[in-house]
């Protein structure tokens, strides 16, 4: 009866530590700015965002792309610790990139958005306000931030999920606009 006992014990503790097991490995398996996009090749969706209010840069929507120019596109909020970290990267990408790079501020308080920009340096030329998160869930987007390479047929190339890095905007970012211009004939 005591050896019954104990294997009846031991039951959920074996059933815990292979459960325990499987999630980790899930965790650890890949890299989660990896996530797979049913858009990829696929055309931008259609939305029409107006511009934040206080911001001197005109909305976004589906008509901005597809001009045969490569864009990039971040979606941002203020409330977003990641995204106040990736701003100087943007900064910098927009400035190396020599591409037109689109914000969509995601679920943001304008005044929050306004000061955000003005402490850290803007970097868009166009910013639409997605108050809603609607076109956020029309892109895909699982958090802010995200950042997309859209190629000048308006194909969506490139969704790199979480914060940009060095690294990130040199061995994904680059070479997927480099890969849109080629493509898009830019």
């Amino acid at each position: 009866m005591n050896s019954r006992f104990r294997l009846a014990a031991l039951i959920p503790v074996a059933i815990f530590l292979v459960l325990a097991g499987l999630f980790f490995a899930a965790i650890y398996r890949g890299d989660p700015s990896r996530v797979p996009s049913a858009l990829i090749g696929r055309y931008v969706p259609e939305f029409d965002l107006p511009p934040v209010e206080g911001i001197d840069r005109p909305g976004v929507s589906s008509a901005n792309f597809g001009k045969g120019v490569p864009v990039i596109v971040n979606v941002w909020a203020s409330w977003c610790v990641p995204c106040r970290d990736e701003m100087p990267l943007l900064i910098e990408l927009g400035r190396v990139s020599r591409a037109p790079l689109f914000g969509l501020n995601y679920k943001d308080d304008p005044v929050a958005a306004r000061r955000f920009l003005t402490e850290l340096g803007n970097p868009f030329a166009r910013i639409g306000k997605d108050a809603k998160g609607r076109a956020a869930i029309d892109w895909g987007v699982y958090g802010v931030p995200e950042t997309y390479i859209v190629d000048g047929n308006g194909r969506i190339a490139l969704k790199h999920v979480g914060p940009l890095t060095p690294e990130a905007i040199a061995d994904e970012i680059l070479p997927a606009l480099k890969a849109a211009r080629l493509s898009s004939g830019d």
